[in-house]
């Protein structure tokens, strides 16, 4: 008995030694967002849904009452043949999402760079399973935007946005050097 209580304690001792921790609600630097992604989608409706839930009064209707606007720039799906069987039929496929996105200004300037995200799923197939098979893909694509929401909230967490340029000031001269 003692020994399973020593393991425990030092395992709990390791696991806050090394720093780990629960992830939270994502809190956001911005005071207003607009999503401009269709509420209609599934990653429109999952983003909504998560941002409301961590702060309620952070999302706004009007793109011009927004402090930040969340601008989706590329969202592109694949599905490539990882595999082939001897008889020259796929066997197995990646599913591959690619998302680009950046915050923006009501004015249209960005507020943060770019961010890409690519996502990657393997899905076997068989000729006899047609229709589990794709019900499958289409869980597995539900997944993959799960998964995207919540990289792109931990993403919008972290970003900072971008800092102009400030001018370079002049040099103080010494009074003593003028004369």
């Amino acid at each position: 008995m003692r020994p399973r209580l020593w393991l425990s304690l030092l395992l709990a001792l390791f696991v806050a030694a090394c720093g780990f921790q629960l992830r939270g609600a994502v809190q956001l630097p911005y005071k207003s967002l607009y999503i401009a992604v269709s509420s209609s989608s599934t990653l429109g409706m999952e983003l909504r849904r998560q941002l409301h839930a961590s702060q309620p009064d952070l999302l706004v209707e009007d793109e011009k009452r927004a402090e930040a606007i969340f601008r989706q720039l590329s969202d592109r799906r694949e599905r490539i043949i990882a595999a082939i069987n001897a008889d020259g039929r796929a066997r197995e496929y990646q599913l591959r999402l690619s998302y680009s996105f950046r915050l923006e200004d009501a004015k249209g300037e960005p507020l943060t760079p770019v961010s890409n995200i690519i996502l990657a799923r393997e899905i076997t197939y068989d000729d006899n399973q047609v229709l589990s098979k794709d019900q499958e893909e289409a869980f597995l694509w539900l997944s993959i935007e799960k998964d995207l929401v919540q990289q792109i909230l931990r993403r919008l967490a972290t970003q900072h946005p971008i800092q102009p340029p400030t001018p370079p000031q002049p040099e103080a001269r010494d009074a003593d050097a003028a004369v």
